[in-house]
Protein backbone atom coordinates (compact mmCIF):
# COMPACT_ATOMS: atom_id res chain seq x y z
CA UNK A 1 0.00 0.00 0.00
CA UNK A 2 1.68 3.46 -0.86
CA UNK A 3 -0.05 6.53 -0.77
CA UNK A 4 1.55 9.22 -3.04
CA UNK A 5 1.30 12.51 -4.31
CA UNK A 6 2.13 15.05 -7.38
CA UNK A 7 1.23 18.65 -7.57
CA UNK A 8 2.74 21.53 -9.05
CA UNK A 9 5.50 24.32 -7.45
CA UNK A 10 5.03 27.33 -9.67
CA UNK A 11 1.98 28.99 -11.22
CA UNK A 12 0.44 26.26 -12.85
CA UNK A 13 0.66 24.86 -15.71
CA UNK A 14 4.16 22.75 -15.05
CA UNK A 15 3.22 19.79 -16.52
CA UNK A 16 1.18 17.44 -14.08
CA UNK A 17 -1.12 15.71 -16.27
CA UNK A 18 1.74 14.28 -18.98
CA UNK A 19 3.80 13.16 -15.42
CA UNK A 20 0.70 11.94 -13.82
CA UNK A 21 0.15 9.85 -17.11
CA UNK A 22 3.83 8.26 -16.94
CA UNK A 23 3.42 7.09 -13.60
CA UNK A 24 -0.13 5.62 -13.51
CA UNK A 25 0.96 2.33 -14.60
CA UNK A 26 2.74 2.05 -11.01
CA UNK A 27 -0.63 3.37 -9.28
CA UNK A 28 -4.09 1.41 -9.11
CA UNK A 29 -5.99 4.91 -8.25
CA UNK A 30 -5.13 8.23 -9.29
CA UNK A 31 -7.69 10.53 -7.43
CA UNK A 32 -7.70 14.41 -7.93
CA UNK A 33 -8.18 16.53 -4.96
CA UNK A 34 -8.68 19.80 -5.98
CA UNK A 35 -9.70 22.52 -8.45
CA UNK A 36 -12.66 22.18 -10.80
CA UNK A 37 -12.62 22.84 -14.83
CA UNK A 38 -10.40 25.98 -14.85
CA UNK A 39 -7.30 23.30 -14.63
CA UNK A 40 -6.16 21.95 -18.52
CA UNK A 41 -4.26 18.91 -18.17
CA UNK A 42 -2.45 17.93 -21.54
CA UNK A 43 -1.25 14.73 -22.28
CA UNK A 44 0.43 13.39 -25.06
CA UNK A 45 1.15 10.29 -27.31
CA UNK A 46 0.79 7.74 -30.05
CA UNK A 47 0.56 11.62 -31.58
CA UNK A 48 -2.67 12.79 -30.16
CA UNK A 49 -2.88 15.42 -27.58
CA UNK A 50 -5.79 15.39 -24.82
CA UNK A 51 -6.89 18.15 -22.74
CA UNK A 52 -8.35 16.99 -19.41
CA UNK A 53 -10.36 19.52 -17.13
CA UNK A 54 -12.34 18.00 -14.22
CA UNK A 55 -11.20 13.40 -15.16
CA UNK A 56 -7.87 12.40 -13.99
CA UNK A 57 -4.99 12.47 -16.00
CA UNK A 58 -4.72 8.04 -15.60
CA UNK A 59 -8.02 7.76 -17.46
CA UNK A 60 -6.12 6.66 -20.64
CA UNK A 61 -4.83 3.51 -18.78
CA UNK A 62 -6.86 0.32 -18.95
CA UNK A 63 -6.30 -1.20 -15.06
CA UNK A 64 -6.91 2.19 -13.34
CA UNK A 65 -9.84 3.44 -11.13
CA UNK A 66 -9.72 7.75 -11.20
CA UNK A 67 -11.39 9.01 -8.63
CA UNK A 68 -13.18 12.61 -8.36
CA UNK A 69 -12.13 13.45 -4.77
CA UNK A 70 -14.72 16.09 -2.69
CA UNK A 71 -12.20 18.61 -3.00
CA UNK A 72 -13.54 19.28 -6.56
CA UNK A 73 -15.77 21.77 -8.02
CA UNK A 74 -17.34 19.93 -11.08
CA UNK A 75 -19.22 21.59 -13.87
CA UNK A 76 -21.92 19.32 -15.28
CA UNK A 77 -21.76 20.80 -18.38
CA UNK A 78 -18.04 20.84 -18.92
CA UNK A 79 -18.04 17.85 -17.60
CA UNK A 80 -20.19 16.15 -20.19
CA UNK A 81 -17.95 18.03 -23.00
CA UNK A 82 -15.08 16.13 -21.34
CA UNK A 83 -16.76 12.58 -21.60
CA UNK A 84 -18.63 13.23 -25.09
CA UNK A 85 -15.04 13.80 -26.33
CA UNK A 86 -13.87 10.78 -24.71
CA UNK A 87 -16.16 8.65 -25.91
CA UNK A 88 -14.14 8.33 -29.52
CA UNK A 89 -11.51 5.93 -27.42
CA UNK A 90 -14.12 3.29 -26.62
CA UNK A 91 -13.44 3.67 -22.36
CA UNK A 92 -15.24 1.63 -19.97
CA UNK A 93 -16.20 4.95 -17.92
CA UNK A 94 -18.54 3.30 -15.71
CA UNK A 95 -15.56 1.00 -14.18
CA UNK A 96 -12.93 3.34 -14.28
CA UNK A 97 -13.90 6.51 -13.24
CA UNK A 98 -16.08 7.74 -9.47
CA UNK A 99 -17.47 10.64 -8.15
CA UNK A 100 -17.04 11.47 -4.54
CA UNK A 101 -20.57 12.36 -3.05
CA UNK A 102 -18.92 15.61 -1.39
CA UNK A 103 -17.40 17.19 -4.35
CA UNK A 104 -19.25 20.62 -4.99
CA UNK A 105 -21.45 21.17 -8.41
CA UNK A 106 -20.92 24.61 -10.55
CA UNK A 107 -23.85 25.59 -11.14
CA UNK A 108 -24.97 27.95 -14.18
CA UNK A 109 -25.42 30.82 -11.87
CA UNK A 110 -22.01 30.43 -10.20
CA UNK A 111 -20.76 31.30 -13.80
CA UNK A 112 -22.36 34.04 -13.89
CA UNK A 113 -21.54 36.15 -10.95
CA UNK A 114 -17.78 35.54 -11.65
CA UNK A 115 -18.42 37.13 -14.68
CA UNK A 116 -20.56 39.26 -12.76
CA UNK A 117 -17.75 39.73 -9.94
CA UNK A 118 -14.63 40.14 -12.36
CA UNK A 119 -16.14 42.95 -14.03
CA UNK A 120 -17.65 45.01 -11.33
CA UNK A 121 -13.84 45.08 -10.13
CA UNK A 122 -12.61 46.83 -13.48
CA UNK A 123 -8.42 47.28 -13.46
CA UNK A 124 -8.30 46.22 -9.74
CA UNK A 125 -9.65 42.48 -11.41
CA UNK A 126 -7.90 39.08 -10.68
CA UNK A 127 -7.94 37.25 -13.92
CA UNK A 128 -10.37 34.59 -13.41
CA UNK A 129 -10.91 32.24 -15.67
CA UNK A 130 -15.10 32.69 -15.26
CA UNK A 131 -15.73 29.03 -14.77
CA UNK A 132 -17.70 29.54 -11.77
CA UNK A 133 -14.87 27.83 -9.43
CA UNK A 134 -14.63 31.16 -6.73
CA UNK A 135 -18.14 31.38 -6.36
CA UNK A 136 -18.62 27.73 -5.94
CA UNK A 137 -16.31 27.50 -3.23
CA UNK A 138 -17.53 30.57 -1.55
CA UNK A 139 -21.13 28.99 -1.52
CA UNK A 140 -18.85 25.82 -0.27
CA UNK A 141 -17.90 27.83 2.56
CA UNK A 142 -21.06 29.83 3.36
CA UNK A 143 -22.58 26.17 3.70
CA UNK A 144 -24.82 26.81 0.83
CA UNK A 145 -23.32 24.64 -1.85
CA UNK A 146 -24.76 21.87 -3.75
CA UNK A 147 -23.11 18.94 -4.27
CA UNK A 148 -23.20 15.65 -6.07
CA UNK A 149 -25.07 13.55 -2.98
CA UNK A 150 -27.66 16.09 -3.68
CA UNK A 151 -28.48 14.89 -6.82
CA UNK A 152 -29.61 11.54 -5.13
CA UNK A 153 -31.92 13.49 -2.89
CA UNK A 154 -35.88 13.49 -4.00
CA UNK A 155 -35.37 17.77 -3.29
CA UNK A 156 -32.75 18.80 -5.28
CA UNK A 157 -34.36 20.83 -8.21
CA UNK A 158 -35.94 23.03 -5.14
CA UNK A 159 -32.76 22.94 -3.32
CA UNK A 160 -31.26 24.40 -6.55
CA UNK A 161 -33.54 26.55 -7.00
CA UNK A 162 -33.26 28.53 -3.79
CA UNK A 163 -29.79 28.52 -4.33
CA UNK A 164 -30.36 29.83 -8.22
CA UNK A 165 -32.32 32.74 -7.11
CA UNK A 166 -30.35 33.98 -4.39
CA UNK A 167 -27.61 34.30 -7.12
CA UNK A 168 -29.52 36.09 -9.37
CA UNK A 169 -30.05 38.48 -6.39
CA UNK A 170 -26.36 38.98 -5.83
CA UNK A 171 -25.88 39.60 -9.88
CA UNK A 172 -28.16 42.27 -9.45
CA UNK A 173 -26.48 43.69 -6.62
CA UNK A 174 -23.05 44.27 -8.85
CA UNK A 175 -25.00 46.51 -11.05
CA UNK A 176 -23.19 45.29 -14.15
CA UNK A 177 -24.26 44.25 -17.61
CA UNK A 178 -24.18 40.69 -17.89
CA UNK A 179 -26.63 39.60 -20.50
CA UNK A 180 -27.63 35.73 -20.01
CA UNK A 181 -30.93 33.58 -20.72
CA UNK A 182 -31.18 31.21 -17.49
CA UNK A 183 -33.75 28.94 -18.83
CA UNK A 184 -31.49 27.84 -21.61
CA UNK A 185 -28.34 27.60 -19.17
CA UNK A 186 -30.30 25.75 -16.83
CA UNK A 187 -31.82 23.24 -20.13
CA UNK A 188 -28.08 22.52 -20.65
CA UNK A 189 -27.38 22.19 -17.03
CA UNK A 190 -29.95 19.50 -16.22
CA UNK A 191 -29.44 17.43 -18.98
CA UNK A 192 -26.01 17.84 -18.43
CA UNK A 193 -26.97 16.21 -14.14
CA UNK A 194 -28.93 13.00 -16.36
CA UNK A 195 -25.63 12.46 -17.80
CA UNK A 196 -23.50 12.56 -14.61
CA UNK A 197 -25.86 9.98 -13.08
CA UNK A 198 -24.31 7.63 -15.54
CA UNK A 199 -21.32 7.14 -13.36
CA UNK A 200 -21.21 5.48 -9.98
CA UNK A 201 -21.03 8.28 -7.11
CA UNK A 202 -18.78 7.06 -3.94
CA UNK A 203 -18.39 8.30 -0.09
CA UNK A 204 -14.57 8.48 -1.27
CA UNK A 205 -12.87 8.57 2.08
CA UNK A 206 -14.57 5.37 2.87
CA UNK A 207 -13.59 3.86 -0.85
CA UNK A 208 -10.41 5.29 -0.11
CA UNK A 209 -9.70 3.72 3.22
CA UNK A 210 -10.55 0.61 2.65
CA UNK A 211 -8.60 0.63 -0.61
CA UNK A 212 -5.52 1.50 1.49
CA UNK A 213 -6.78 -1.73 3.95
CA UNK A 214 -6.69 -3.71 0.87
CA UNK A 215 -3.21 -2.83 -0.16
CA UNK A 216 -3.93 -0.66 -2.89
CA UNK A 217 -1.41 2.16 -4.12
CA UNK A 218 -2.66 5.32 -4.64
CA UNK A 219 -1.73 8.95 -6.51
CA UNK A 220 -3.18 12.15 -5.83
CA UNK A 221 -3.48 14.57 -8.38
CA UNK A 222 -3.47 18.21 -7.97
CA UNK A 223 -4.54 21.13 -10.27
CA UNK A 224 -2.95 24.66 -10.59
CA UNK A 225 0.28 25.26 -8.54
CA UNK A 226 1.49 25.61 -5.27
CA UNK A 227 1.90 29.70 -5.93
CA UNK A 228 -1.67 30.07 -6.21
CA UNK A 229 -2.69 28.35 -2.99
CA UNK A 230 -5.33 29.98 -1.41
CA UNK A 231 -3.73 30.36 1.84
CA UNK A 232 -0.07 30.64 0.90
CA UNK A 233 -0.30 31.76 -2.57
CA UNK A 234 0.40 35.19 -4.11
CA UNK A 235 -2.99 36.32 -2.50
CA UNK A 236 -5.47 37.48 -4.04
CA UNK A 237 -4.12 36.50 -7.49
CA UNK A 238 -4.96 32.71 -6.11
CA UNK A 239 -7.63 30.05 -7.11
CA UNK A 240 -9.57 29.10 -4.60
CA UNK A 241 -8.90 26.39 -2.78
CA UNK A 242 -6.06 24.62 -1.68
CA UNK A 243 -3.36 23.32 -4.10
CA UNK A 244 -0.94 22.66 -1.87
CA UNK A 245 -0.04 19.12 0.17
CA UNK A 246 -2.15 19.61 2.77
CA UNK A 247 -5.17 20.09 0.14
CA UNK A 248 -4.68 16.57 -0.95
CA UNK A 249 -5.90 15.08 2.94
CA UNK A 250 -8.84 17.54 2.63
CA UNK A 251 -9.42 16.79 -0.49
CA UNK A 252 -9.88 13.13 -0.53
CA UNK A 253 -9.99 12.22 3.19
CA UNK A 254 -6.32 11.02 3.44
CA UNK A 255 -4.80 11.13 6.77
CA UNK A 256 -1.31 13.42 6.48
CA UNK A 257 0.64 10.28 7.74
CA UNK A 258 -0.33 7.55 5.25
CA UNK A 259 1.53 10.13 2.19
CA UNK A 260 5.12 8.80 1.26
CA UNK A 261 6.12 10.72 -1.76
CA UNK A 262 5.96 14.20 -2.64
CA UNK A 263 6.76 14.41 -6.36
CA UNK A 264 6.85 17.93 -7.38
CA UNK A 265 6.58 19.70 -11.06
CA UNK A 266 8.50 22.60 -11.93
CA UNK A 267 9.08 23.88 -15.26
CA UNK A 268 12.88 24.60 -16.39
CA UNK A 269 11.52 28.53 -16.62
CA UNK A 270 8.69 29.88 -14.86
CA UNK A 271 5.41 30.92 -16.44
CA UNK A 272 2.13 32.67 -15.24
CA UNK A 273 -1.89 33.22 -16.32
CA UNK A 274 -3.69 36.61 -15.97
CA UNK A 275 -2.70 39.13 -13.07
CA UNK A 276 -0.36 38.89 -10.15
CA UNK A 277 3.45 39.80 -9.35
CA UNK A 278 6.07 37.89 -11.39
CA UNK A 279 9.58 38.71 -10.16
CA UNK A 280 11.57 37.25 -13.05
CA UNK A 281 8.79 37.88 -15.94
CA UNK A 282 10.73 38.37 -19.24
CA UNK A 283 9.62 41.87 -21.10
CA UNK A 284 12.43 40.89 -24.26
CA UNK A 285 13.46 38.59 -26.55
CA UNK A 286 13.80 35.83 -24.02
CA UNK A 287 10.47 35.66 -22.54
CA UNK A 288 8.98 36.05 -26.37
CA UNK A 289 11.24 32.93 -27.30
CA UNK A 290 10.22 31.26 -24.09
CA UNK A 291 6.37 31.56 -25.08
CA UNK A 292 6.95 30.33 -28.55
CA UNK A 293 8.96 28.00 -28.26
CA UNK A 294 7.12 26.33 -25.22
CA UNK A 295 4.11 27.27 -26.93
CA UNK A 296 2.86 28.73 -23.91
CA UNK A 297 -0.83 29.12 -23.85
CA UNK A 298 -3.62 28.41 -21.56
CA UNK A 299 -5.04 24.63 -22.74
CA UNK A 300 -8.26 25.81 -21.95
CA UNK A 301 -8.29 29.35 -21.74
CA UNK A 302 -5.96 29.79 -24.65
CA UNK A 303 -4.49 33.13 -22.63
CA UNK A 304 -1.28 33.65 -23.04
CA UNK A 305 1.16 32.94 -20.59
CA UNK A 306 3.98 35.27 -19.07
CA UNK A 307 7.10 33.99 -19.52
CA UNK A 308 10.63 34.73 -17.36
CA UNK A 309 13.50 32.84 -15.35
CA UNK A 310 13.63 30.22 -13.01
CA UNK A 311 13.03 31.57 -9.35
CA UNK A 312 14.48 29.29 -7.15
CA UNK A 313 13.19 31.78 -4.38
CA UNK A 314 9.62 30.66 -5.12
CA UNK A 315 10.27 27.05 -5.81
CA UNK A 316 12.40 26.61 -2.68
CA UNK A 317 9.50 28.18 -0.71
CA UNK A 318 7.05 25.86 -2.64
CA UNK A 319 9.50 22.86 -1.72
CA UNK A 320 8.93 23.68 1.98
CA UNK A 321 5.11 23.88 2.37
CA UNK A 322 4.80 20.61 0.55
CA UNK A 323 7.58 18.50 1.75
CA UNK A 324 8.57 17.86 -1.51
CA UNK A 325 10.62 14.36 -1.33
CA UNK A 326 11.26 14.31 -5.45
CA UNK A 327 11.26 16.72 -7.91
CA UNK A 328 10.90 17.12 -12.00
CA UNK A 329 12.19 19.38 -14.43
CA UNK A 330 9.97 20.20 -17.63
CA UNK A 331 10.26 21.68 -20.78
CA UNK A 332 13.80 21.78 -20.35
CA UNK A 333 13.52 21.16 -24.38
CA UNK A 334 12.09 24.91 -24.62
CA UNK A 335 15.75 26.48 -23.18
CA UNK A 336 17.93 25.15 -25.80
CA UNK A 337 19.63 27.85 -28.21
CA UNK A 338 19.88 30.52 -25.31
CA UNK A 339 23.34 31.38 -25.15
CA UNK A 340 23.26 32.37 -21.58
CA UNK A 341 20.60 31.69 -18.70
CA UNK A 342 19.71 33.09 -15.52
CA UNK A 343 18.28 31.61 -12.51
CA UNK A 344 17.26 33.87 -9.78
CA UNK A 345 18.51 32.25 -6.31
CA UNK A 346 17.97 35.56 -4.08
CA UNK A 347 15.63 38.85 -4.05
CA UNK A 348 16.59 42.71 -3.05
CA UNK A 349 13.91 42.95 -0.58
CA UNK A 350 13.29 46.83 0.21
CA UNK A 351 17.08 47.26 -0.11
CA UNK A 352 17.79 43.88 1.87
CA UNK A 353 19.09 40.76 0.15
CA UNK A 354 16.64 37.62 1.21
CA UNK A 355 16.27 34.12 0.48
CA UNK A 356 13.07 33.42 1.19
CA UNK A 357 9.51 34.55 0.01
CA UNK A 358 8.54 37.18 1.79
CA UNK A 359 4.65 38.75 2.43
CA UNK A 360 4.21 40.95 -1.06
CA UNK A 361 6.75 39.96 -3.81
CA UNK A 362 5.22 43.14 -6.23
CA UNK A 363 7.82 44.78 -8.32
CA UNK A 364 8.16 47.35 -5.79
CA UNK A 365 9.33 45.44 -2.82
CA UNK A 366 11.37 42.66 -5.15
CA UNK A 367 14.17 42.87 -7.34
CA UNK A 368 15.41 39.29 -8.42
CA UNK A 369 19.14 38.87 -8.14
CA UNK A 370 20.34 36.24 -10.62
CA UNK A 371 23.15 33.47 -11.49
CA UNK A 372 23.98 33.31 -14.87
CA UNK A 373 24.77 30.04 -16.74
CA UNK A 374 25.89 28.94 -20.21
CA UNK A 375 23.38 27.61 -22.74
CA UNK A 376 23.19 24.72 -24.99
CA UNK A 377 21.86 24.57 -28.27
CA UNK A 378 21.53 20.88 -28.63
CA UNK A 379 18.15 19.56 -29.35
CA UNK A 380 17.25 17.85 -26.60
CA UNK A 381 13.49 16.04 -28.15
CA UNK A 382 15.24 12.84 -29.36
CA UNK A 383 16.97 12.55 -25.87
CA UNK A 384 16.22 9.15 -24.17
CA UNK A 385 19.13 9.15 -20.87
CA UNK A 386 21.13 11.59 -18.93
CA UNK A 387 24.08 10.97 -20.15
CA UNK A 388 23.14 12.13 -23.82
CA UNK A 389 21.92 15.33 -22.33
CA UNK A 390 24.27 18.20 -23.07
CA UNK A 391 26.79 19.00 -19.92
CA UNK A 392 25.86 22.87 -19.77
CA UNK A 393 21.95 21.33 -18.80
CA UNK A 394 23.58 18.47 -16.08
CA UNK A 395 25.43 21.69 -15.04
CA UNK A 396 21.67 23.66 -14.49
CA UNK A 397 20.17 20.30 -13.24
CA UNK A 398 22.91 19.70 -10.43
CA UNK A 399 23.02 23.38 -9.30
CA UNK A 400 18.86 23.35 -8.84
CA UNK A 401 19.35 20.03 -6.81
CA UNK A 402 21.85 21.88 -4.83
CA UNK A 403 20.42 24.70 -4.12
CA UNK A 404 16.99 23.16 -3.37
CA UNK A 405 18.50 20.14 -1.58
CA UNK A 406 15.94 17.65 -3.03
CA UNK A 407 16.91 15.60 -6.09
CA UNK A 408 15.32 16.13 -9.83
CA UNK A 409 14.15 12.52 -10.65
CA UNK A 410 12.65 13.26 -13.98
CA UNK A 411 13.71 15.66 -16.65
CA UNK A 412 11.19 16.15 -19.64
CA UNK A 413 12.16 16.81 -22.89
CA UNK A 414 9.12 16.86 -24.90
CA UNK A 415 5.14 16.60 -24.79
CA UNK A 416 5.18 13.26 -25.46
CA UNK A 417 5.15 10.69 -22.90
CA UNK A 418 8.14 9.23 -24.23
CA UNK A 419 10.36 12.09 -23.89
CA UNK A 420 10.92 11.62 -20.38
CA UNK A 421 14.25 10.77 -18.98
CA UNK A 422 14.51 8.96 -15.68
CA UNK A 423 17.43 9.49 -13.32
Amino acid sequence: MTVDLLLGLQWGDEGKGKIVDVLTSKYDIIARFQGGPNAGHTLEFDGIKHVLRTIPSGIFHKKNINIIGNGVVIDPVVFKSEIDGLAKFNLDLPSKLIISRKAHLILPTHRLLDAASEAAKGKAKIGSTLKGIGPTYMDKTGRNGLRVGDIEMADFKEKYRALADKHEAMIAFYDVAIQYNLPELEKEFFEAIENLKQLPFIDSEEYLAQAQKKGKSILCEGAQGSLLDVDFGTYPFVTSSNTTAAGACTGLGIAPNKIKEVYGIFKAYTTRVGSGPFPTEDFGKAGDMMASVGNEFGSVTGRKRRCGWLDLVALKYAIQINGVTQLMMMKGDVLSGFDTLKVCTAYNYKGEVIHHLPYNIEEENVTPIYTEFKGWQADLTGMTSYDSLPLALKDYIEFIEREVEVPISIVSVGPDRKQTIMR
